[in-house]
């Protein structure tokens, strides 16, 4: 009871004169009834409460009976809307690690020789790829990239990104054996938005050339085991030190947004279009004759919506990116070669993605470094290439998502990260899929069909093979 009227003493003279109007308690009243007074007292007070909180807030004024014409004029004009897959980007202010985010993937490989043949004479060519090097005749399990990768907004306006890369191998460790799983570094930039959308921005580091739709795709997000020999062979690696300005027009970020939200592999976002400046001697190699490469780069989806029922969520997807460059290889003779040979080159590239059926293509022609058997010298001389790729996403199946393809590939020319530039020759036939068995874990198994001359200028011929494929992706 002395609790209930300290209580209600708090709100002023109303709730004292309430008390005082309760009588107070016979001594014949029962536990009861002294309860039930009690509650009553409470419930009393509460009522009284609210009422005074209520007379405490301001009455709103009452609306005009017509808005003034200023009131519509005055309206603020909304903000610019940002790029969808380019979310507000968290303060300056916020703590590094929630700005900065750590994650990667890791690739096992192990690949089945049915049976092989190496090309005649004691310097034939021997069943290998520029791509793989656990084809060869002792096999075994390779971890193909182990990669780890921060990245972040530094500021409202500036992004970093770092990839580093423990399934390197390096040579000549001891009498030319090869050493596997060393860190290498992949990608180091920052990403500079000069506009609040975020759809144009400059790059400063070592990041991937834009030169070929395939090079800029992910390998954790790429379809097939590996980059098509012709298109790669443009940028080995895909990476080289430089500066680039990319720009995503609102339209085409729609689509790729679209694309994105129905789980499509895309090429990853290097802008619509897309210029560029690199040293152009390849990945975490230095730079040799001072002349700097060019590489220029254009994509556009087309939505096909509007083509009828049986277009209905489809998109296609057209571009072509160029190159001009002055290369210098490695010699077998010792060090880099002192003559700039030229490697220019062009491509385009067209995507059907698919939903549930599509076709994806890339070709390419022009000059680079190649070594002459005829001559024993190099020389810059034509190439040309490609691959066409069918693929389907069939959707959940008992064991995972399933994407089946099947790819056919062809190149001649050569390949200028190898010592002498040696020429290529590339028949290929890949029949596959990707089984997504849980959403961080992938399996891709292929039935391989080659016909391939080795990567080396000391041999000859061609060399041909059937293999069993599988890889195992885990993402963290």
């Amino acid at each position: 009871m002395n609790k209930s009227r300290r209580h209600a003493a708090r709100h002023g003279t109303a709730a004292a004169l309430l008390l005082a109007l309760v009588p107070v308690p016979a001594a014949g009243q029962t536990i009861q009834e002294l309860q039930r007074q009690i509650d009553e007292l409470k419930a009393q007070i509460k009522t009284l409460t609210e009422a005074q909180r209520a007379a405490a807030i301001p009455a709103a004024p009452a609306p005009a009976a017509i808005s003034p014409p200023s009131v519509v004029a005055s309206a603020p004009v909304p903000e610019p809307q940002r790029v969808a897959t380019m979310p507000q980007p968290p303060s300056s202010r916020t703590p590094w690690y929630e700005r900065l985010k750590l994650r990667g993937y890791t690739q096992i490989r192990y690949n089945g020789l049915l049976d092989s043949a190496d090309a005649p004479g004691p310097n034939g060519s021997r069943l290998r790829s520029v791509h793989d090097a656990s084809i060869n005749d002792d096999g075994g399990f390779l971890l193909r990239r182990v990669r780890l990768v921060l990245q972040g907004d530094v500021t409202d306006r500036l992004q970093l990104y770092f990839q580093h890369d423990f399934g390197a191998a390096v040579n000549n460790q001891s009498s030319s054996e090869r050493r596997e799983n060393f860190g290498q570094l992949r990608d180091v930039y920052v990403d500079w938005f000069l506009d609040p959308e975020r759809r144009l921005r400059l790059r400063f580091g070592q990041s991937k050339v834009p030169f070929g739709w395939e090079n800029l795709q992910s390998s954790s997000n790429r379809l097939t085991l590996d980059r098509s020999d012709a298109i790669n062979s443009g940028v080995p690696g895909e990476r080289d030190v430089g500066i680039n300005a990319y720009f995503t027009p609102a339209p085409v970020q729609a689509i790729w947004d679209r694309l994105a939200k129905n789980k499509q592999k895309l090429f990853g976002n290097y802008g619509a279009f897309g210029v560029a400046l690199y040293n152009g001697q390849g990945t975490n190699r230095t730079e040799r004759n001072g002349v700097l490469m060019k590489v220029a780069m254009a994509t556009w989806p087309f939505a096909l919506d509007g083509l009828g029922p049986l277009f209905r969520g489809q998109v296609l997807e057209l571009g072509g990116s160029a190159m001009f460059n002055r290369f210098r290889p490695e010699l077998r003779s010792g060090g880099v070669s002192p003559i700039d040979y030229g490697d220019d080159r062009v491509a385009f590239h067209a995507i059907l993605y698919p939903q549930p059926f599509g076709i994806q293509t890339e070709w390419t022609a022009g000059v680079g470094p190649q070594y002459d058997g005829q001559t024993g010298i190099v020389r810059s001389r034509r190439l040309g290439g490609g691959y066409v790729q069918l693929m389907a996403d069939i959707g959940r199946t008992p064991v995972g998502r399933a994407i089946p393809y099947v790819r056919w590939q062809r190149y001649r020319g050569g390949w200028k990260a190898n010592v002498d530039a040696p020429r290529m020759e590339t028949d290929e036939w890949e029949l596959g899929s990707e089984i997504q068995l849980v959403e961080a874990l992938e399996l891709t198994i292929a039935y391989a069909r080659m016909e391939r001359r080795e990567a080396d200028a000391r041999r000859i011929g061609r060399a041909t093979g059937d293999l069993i494929r599988t890889q195992l992706q885990f993402t963290y």
